[in-house]
């Protein structure tokens, strides 16, 4: 698929069948996060998989937004291993796990199935459901799976701005 068709046909799903996403597609998303870049290439990204109905439920004690989806991968990073940028320390690790999920949300479409980022969510309470260490910082919940049949993007989605007012050009030619 081209790359633009695929952006374009990217959706936040949010319903999901009740069924079982294959260990070989789950690979397939791992991998696209392994190749995805990473600031002096550190790859500091971590990807916590939870496919056991039991590990989503308590989840939800973190968040209400899990969508009863068969897979959530919860991404982050080690705050120990990120790139901080010389002149003021900036952690670069946020960036590297935004790419890194970015990724694998264009990986899971291609596959054929449906995911949404998910950003509300208490921290601490997802450290201590999964037992994270403080260097682990969360950036991301993706839960994902089939696309229950009928969901489809949310009005907003195809809304776009014009490139005239994202883009500056500046001493263009």
């Amino acid at each position: 698929m081209e790359f633009l068709e695929l952006a374009k046909k990217r959706y936040s799903c949010r319903n999901f069948e009740e069924k079982e996403v294959e260990e070989e597609k789950i690979l397939k998303i791992l991998e696209a996060a392994r190749l995805a870049p990473t600031a002096v290439n550190l790859q500091p990204q971590k990807i916590i998989v939870l496919d056991k109905k039991e590990d989503i439920i308590a989840l939800k004690e973190a968040t209400p937004y899990t969508f009863d989806a068969p897979v959530v991968m919860v991404i982050g990073y080690d705050k120990n291993l990120s790139w901080k940028r010389k002149s003021d320390q900036k952690d670069e690790g946020i960036v590297d796990a935004s790419i890194v999920t970015t990724h694998m949300m264009l990986e899971i479409t291609d596959l054929g199935l449906g995911c949404t980022w998910v950003g509300y969510f208490d921290e601490a309470k997802v450290r201590e459901i999964l037992g994270l260490e403080d260097h682990f910082e969360v950036v991301a919940l993706l839960p994902l799976g089939y696309k229950k049949e009928g969901s489809k993007e949310g009005p907003m989605h195809g809304k776009r701005k014009d490139l005239e007012e994202i883009v500056i050009w500046r001493n263009r030619k």
